[in-house]
């Protein structure tokens, strides 16, 4: 089945183009617009970019100010691994920066003291000791290891997101996506098969996937998120060749995938699913939403076809 189709893109175009940041606008050219303009996207996240390797300057929308953040890194990583771009001095900074901040668990906090001065989310605490963190970490870990980056960092940080994954009794919806992103990336594919499909009896178990956007009472609101804030089977399983497509039944990916298509509004973009905590932070948001919800049509479209 076609999941997207030239309308569908024709929108979303317009409002990329009247919406968008910088950087969105030029990954929607680079992604699906035909313009080879690696350049171009690159100089975009660039002004992102902190002098120590981080990133910061609300990159990630929910986390604002100067201050590098490892949250804000996952953003990063998508954007170099979609341009090819995840390799030699830029891979090399970016671990060089996260082997800076890992906590002493091995694991990367969400956020450090630094960011305490600036504008954040309710919540987003921000530690005086921070600890590690398996959705943070695991998102990192993830694209560094798919793209096969050697660095001596990534060995802690890779043996952290295994045994947090192996202790995982409760989890929510993100700290989930966070292990999905690790398991479908570690070289240990075994391990990852095993891991996944335990994942996966908990996240049916627990309820916190909506099987059937119908009837969103049959799913349950992870404790801190926004009333309906519900996770769909694709939130999960992003591409037909994750480890968390095995989850679910096509009836059940098919529904997900319908409603996905069903989110885009009138004025081409997709909403921000998550708690809304600033207008500002919305707005920058539903660009880089809009464009994961078309790579995730995308992918399985072409899966179809």
């Amino acid at each position: 089945m076609t999941w997207i189709d030239d309308g569908m893109l024709e929108r979303a175009g317009r409002f990329l183009w009247a919406s968008g940041r910088v950087l969105e606008q030029r990954r929607f050219a680079f992604l699906f617009g035909g313009a080879d303009d690696r350049a171009g996207v690159l100089t975009a996240l660039d002004a992102y970019g902190t002098p120590d390797g981080g990133f910061a300057f609300g990159l990630e929308p929910d986390v604002r100010g100067p201050a590098a953040q490892p949250i804000s890194v996952p953003s990063a990583l998508r954007v170099l691994e979609e341009t090819g771009a995840l390799h030699g001095d830029r891979a090399r900074r970016l671990c060089d920066w996260l082997a800076g901040v890992t906590a002493p668990d091995g694991g990367v906090p969400a956020v450090l003291p630094s960011l305490r001065p600036y504008p954040r989310p309710p919540w987003l605490p921000v530690p005086d000791e921070p600890a590690g963190d398996l959705l943070a970490t695991g998102q990192i870990v993830g694209p560094l290891l798919r793209c096969g980056i050697d660095h001596p960092w990534l060995k802690t940080a890779t043996d952290f997101c295994r045994h947090s994954i192996e202790r995982l009794r409760q989890t929510h919806p993100y700290e989930a996506e966070a292990a999905v992103d690790f398991l479908d990336a570690v070289p240990d594919r075994a391990w990852a098969r095993r891991q996944a499909a335990r994942l996966g009896d908990l996240v049916r178990d627990q309820r916190i996937v909506l099987l059937d956007p119908a009837h969103p009472e049959r799913a349950a609101v992870a404790p801190g998120y926004a009333p309906g804030e519900h996770h769909l089977p694709h939130d999960f399983a992003r591409s037909p060749g994750s480890v968390a497509r095995a989850w679910f039944t096509d009836a059940e990916l098919a529904r997900g995938l319908e409603h996905l298509a069903a989110q885009q509004r009138e004025d081409g973009g997709w909403p921000v699913p998550w708690a809304k905590w600033s207008a500002t932070t919305e707005v920058e948001a539903r660009p880089g939403v809009t464009l994961g919800a078309l790579l995730t049509l995308r992918a399985y479209g072409e899966e179809s076809g």
